[in-house]
């Protein structure tokens, strides 16, 4: 593959839209969230959480506790590409909002 079919490649990318989970199986606790971009979320989450400035506190404090080890990131839903930009946000709130209920998870922000 040549450099412009690559950079062609990655600018035609889908990138993936949805809803998430954050585990601590040590805990026994369950975060949902969700993103425009499944992608990058983790690496969004990791960083923040591994800098201890992430903005939930108590998903801070249980990653400050017991490590990065203890946790594992799972994509729980992802949205066609057909969503119309405008219903993405009523979207990705309420499968939040739904997921979190099913789960008994806490809604991240």
């Amino acid at each position: 593959m040549t450099r412009k079919e690559a950079i062609r490649e990655f600018k035609e990318r889908k990138t993936p839209r949805g809803i998430f989970a954050i585990r601590c199986a040590a805990a026994e606790r369950v975060w949902v969230g969700s993103s425009r971009n499944l992608d990058a979320a983790k690496n969004g989450y990791w960083f923040g959480l591994g800098t201890g400035r992430h903005l939930d506190k108590s998903l801070q404090a249980e990653w400050t506790a017991r490590g990065e080890a203890s946790f594992a990131y799972e994509v729980l839903e992802t949205f066609d590409d057909d969503v119309h930009p405008m219903e993405l946000n009523d979207l990705l709130k309420s499968r939040q909002k739904e997921w979190a209920g099913k789960l008994s998870a806490t809604k991240l922000l």
